[in-house]
């Protein structure tokens, strides 16, 4: 039996009935597309990933990329996938048709992405970097370096990267000491080192693109004096040919997952011939990235919630064919009759609900926020404000629930397989050692805990949550229509209450300059929020599928696993903030460092 690794009826019920994807097709910015060719791509994108990326998931896995004689080489079945990407037109997808974009919506881009990153998460890292690293280029870019590097990403020749991490920097980018010296020609001399690089160099591209940040000499200390340059691997010589632009590769990093794309440590200027290309103005180069950074940490939410979509589906699909136990009929068990498959014993039941319940959830979640970005380009100064707000908080819960608890599902889906999980007889394992990076990808979980509870609640005096509140307040409307519905709908209304008020004995802190108390628990206000806001999008969904069993559309088993699982989110799920809320409120401070002695005895 074919394995399969997306639910395409479910993703098409949450772009078209659960978020309305033709409110967005009706701005004029989209008139090329229609519903109908909105299908058809998606039709697309599936045939695209059986052919190009699921065939090669486990391979590429299992024979990662080499570093030989100063050149790294990636496995066969990459250099075809880029192929077939820009001949689809799918690496710029997103970006206006005036500069070579398809012009889609970011609702199907994120629905395209899906699929792929579902088929070979792996694989998907290089389209992906090449899209980020374009999108600034589109956006900040000159018009001689968009008419000298989009095209050839857009068709996936040149790849594209993400360059920021340095080995005494890490997350902390204040620190960054590559630098960038003006050149009478206008180019800077850049020199410095890159690590973490993904994607970074190998055979199989004509080019790499990196989008670097730097500090040009005599720049202020601290993110303000950063700046960001296009550092090509090849650069444009004096008769247009391309000539080495001394960046380097001096290492590959042997991880536990992710091993189809490589990891690089790049070195760039060491014969000092390494040339930079300012983009947009000097020191603002942090800003700059931020969009990119941004755009990446919805991505890699999506990219866990793919990984556990295709880890759901084998355990699925294992627990339906694998024979074993006996249910109890009227208390006992008939040991003479045959085994029973274990999906009907409850607690694999529930192992694969919880799995459901997370991939879908999480699913949801990443195509509002792909809704407000759409919605953002739209309409007046004020209605770009407001979708931006919502953007802007519920983007590091988008990048972190699926992050976190997509690991959760996947080990849920090993418990499903029992021993058979933790072979490599089955893809469990592959899939668990792949979702492991996507807590700590663009910003760990502490990180983006810090920036929700830390900028994005307290942004504009909290207007961003109660922009929030008013959505939510939408859906409670709705669902208080349906009597079935109406306890869900004060379930959630009474943990939203549980969150203001957590948030009233916080904000005090903050307001009081005692920041360290503030953020102390910032992780832990990200699980509990997180729960809140899936919980918000099962309910969003359970609503769509209510109005469709009244009025008798198609499919009712399918609206009736909806529902199903929507009640198994808020039986079994939702309850945990009971717990969180209280350590939220709890006075006791045990982590803030006045005195760490005893960790260290």
């Amino acid at each position: 039996m074919a394995r399969e690794y997306v639910n395409m009826k479910n993703l098409r019920f949450l772009l078209h009935d659960v978020h309305q994807i033709k409110e967005v097709l009706a701005q004029p910015y989209y008139a090329e597309h229609d519903l109908e060719s909105i299908d058809m791509m998606l039709d697309a994108v599936k045939q695209l990933s059986d052919t190009y990326l699921f065939p090669h998931y486990e391979d590429m896995d299992r024979n990662e990329p080499q570093l030989e004689g100063g050149e790294i080489k990636v496995h066969h079945s990459v250099r075809p996938y880029l192929d077939a990407m820009g001949e689809g037109g799918w690496i710029g997808a997103v970006a206006p048709m005036d500069l070579g974009g398809m012009q889609i919506p970011e609702m199907l881009g994120v629905s395209a992405a899906f699929v792929m990153a579902a088929a070979n998460n792996g694989a998907t890292g290089f389209n992906g970097l090449t899209t980020g690293a374009a999108n600034l280029i589109v956006s900040f870019g000159s018009a001689e370096q968009k008419e000298k590097y989009l095209p050839k990403m857009f068709e996936g020749s040149w790849q594209g990267t993400m360059a920021l991490t340095e080995p005494q920097a890490g997350s902390s980018l204040s620190d960054i000491q590559t630098t960038a010296t003006p050149m009478p020609d206008g180019s800077y001399r850049i020199r410095g080192q890159k690590i973490y690089i993904s994607a970074g160099d190998y055979t199989e591209t004509e080019n790499v693109v990196h989008m670097l940040l730097a500090r040009i000499d005599g720049a202020p200390l601290g993110t303000k004096g950063i700046s960001l340059f296009i550092v090509p691997k090849y650069r444009e010589g004096e008769h247009g040919e391309l000539v080495f632009n001394d960046v380097t590769p001096a290492g590959l990093y042997h991880k536990l997952g992710q091993k189809g794309t490589p990891a690089t440590h790049l070195m760039y200027g060491e014969k000092d011939d390494c040339h930079g290309y300012l983009v947009g103005e000097p020191h603002r180069g942090l800003s700059y990235m931020f969009q990119m950074m941004n755009e990446a940490r919805l991505l890699v939410g999506l990219g866990a919630v793919s990984i556990a979509s295709a880890a759901y589906h084998a355990s699925l699909q294992y627990a339906k064919e694998r024979p074993q136990g006996r249910r109890y009929e009227d208390g006992k068990r008939d040991l003479t009759g045959p085994q029973t498959p274990i999906i009907n014993h409850p607690d694999v039941r529930r192992m694969l609900l919880l799995q459901k319940a997370i991939v879908e959830g999480g699913l949801s979640l990443v195509m509002e926020c792909a809704r407000y970005a759409d919605l953002a380009k739209a309409g007046d100064e004020e209605t770009r404000a407001h979708y931006e707000l919502l953007l802007d908080l519920l983007t590091p819960v988008a990048k972190t629930y699926p992050s976190e608890m997509g690991i959760v599902s996947i080990s849920q889906g090993l418990q499903v397989l029992g021993g058979g999980g933790f072979c490599k007889d089955f893809p469990l394992e592959n899939y668990y050692r792949d979702i492991r990076i996507y807590p700590i990808y663009e910003g760990t979980t502490g990180i983006q805990s810090q920036d929700l509870l830390g900028r994005k609640v307290v942004i504009k005096n909290g207007k961003a949550v109660k922009l929030l509140m008013a959505e939510i307040q939408k859906t409670l409307e709705a669902a208080e229509a349906y009597e079935d519905l109406r306890p869900y709908a004060e379930k959630l209304r009474a943990k939203l209450e549980t969150v203001q008020q957590i948030l009233m004995h916080l904000v005090p802190f903050a307001m009081q300059g005692k920041i360290e108390r503030y953020l102390s628990d910032a992780t832990l206000f990200m699980e509990l929020f997180g729960l809140v806001v899936v919980a918000w999008q099962w309910l969003k969904q359970g609503v769509v599928a209510k109005q469709h069993l009244v009025s008798g559309k198609d499919d009712p088993d399918f609206m009736e696993s909806k529902l199903h699982t929507m009640k198994f989110f808020y039986h079994y799920e939702l309850p945990k903030t009971l717990g969180l809320a209280e350590r939220l409120l709890d006075d006791t401070v045990l982590t803030i460092a006045e005195d760490t002695r005893e960790l260290v005895n």
